[in-house]
């Protein structure tokens, strides 16, 4: 049974199979064409954090694929009330034909996959957001900043700083990560990064200069400082990331026609300007649109792998 919890779990080739077949059903959606790939299919939708993006994004995207989204909060299912995550995964697993799950912890959603007899999708957890990284290739590769690309994240080494490094490692492409000091990435993960970027050919390097990350860029992300769950460490952490805001001043260090993308909330004049946001946020909504189009083809991909393994 394939999953799709972290990019760390899937081959170049792979990867690239998912964003080609999200790119064609994008171009099916664009000119009204549905085609039912999921048909009678009954997503379960596991929400642990909330969220605009991924409901959204996911409840479409199953129904325009011909199938039924199922939105499930903590609250209303019994693992709200202390059932086992193992015993959740046995009970939902049985009654759908696919999970996506929005959590706090990646262990969690290790634990529920473990137990599924239906492919999991990793909505969002503590480690990973691979569903935005697919995402945002998807825009990269339609601003024609998917060959060969220089990509800078600046900001906190969190969740989408992993997964920024996972896609780099496994896609073979240059990406420089800048963190304050005491915010830098997960050492485990940088080591899969590292190991995976071997075979990749990829250049990955980390430092704490943000300007020095952006020089050359085709490619700038950057993500919130203050992340849900962190609300109370807010003060600290905006003056640890002082200097830290991608504003017209370090864009210009990047290449002229360089992408600046943001995988939103954004909070402006914190982690981007208000300037730097609008002037590209026909790339950055361009992103959040892609979330639906590329999770459609992780979600037929994964059905594909399925069917093959019967």
């Amino acid at each position: 049974m394939r999953h799709f919890l972290t990019l760390k779990d899937f081959t170049k080739e792979e990867i690239l199979e998912m964003i080609d077949l999200a790119a064609t059903i994008k171009a099916q959606t664009k000119k009204r064409e549905y085609v039912p790939y999921l048909e009678h299919q009954t997503l379960g939708m596991i929400f642990e954090k909330s969220s605009t993006r991924t409901r959204v994004s996911f409840e479409t995207g199953i129904y325009q694929l011909g199938g039924i989204g199922l939105f499930l909060s903590s609250n209303d299912i019994q693992l709200g009330r202390g059932e086992p995550m193992k015993d959740t995964a046995r009970v939902i697993s049985r009654m759908v034909d696919m999970v996506m799950i929005r959590t706090y912890s990646q262990k969690k959603l290790e634990e529920f996959a473990a137990y599924s007899k239906v492919p999991v999708i990793n909505g969002l957890s503590d480690e990973y957001h691979p569903v935005q990284l697919m995402a945002d290739y998807l825009t990269m590769r339609e601003f024609g900043k998917d060959q060969n690309p220089v990509c800078a994240y600046v900001g906190d080494g969190n969740n989408m700083a992993h997964s920024w490094l996972m896609l780099a490692g496994k896609l073979g492409f240059e990406l420089r990560i800048a963190t304050p000091v005491g915010y830098e990435c997960d050492e485990s993960i940088v080591a899969d990064a590292l190991e995976a970027a071997k075979q990749s050919g990829a250049k990955i390097t980390f430092m704490n200069d943000p300007k020095a990350a952006v020089t050359g860029a085709d490619v700038v992300t950057t993500d919130t400082w203050v992340s849900m769950g962190q609300e109370s460490e807010k003060e600290k952490r905006l003056a640890a990331f002082a200097g830290y805001m991608v504003d017209e001043a370090m864009m210009a260090l990047a290449k002229e026609d360089a992408i600046f993308l943001h995988c939103l909330p954004a909070y402006r004049d914190y982690e981007v300007s208000e300037e730097t946001f609008e002037k590209h946020a026909e790339e950055i909504f361009t992103e959040a649109e892609n979330r639906l189009h590329a999770q459609k083809g992780v979600m037929v991909w994964l059905d594909r792998r399925r069917e093959e393994q019967k």
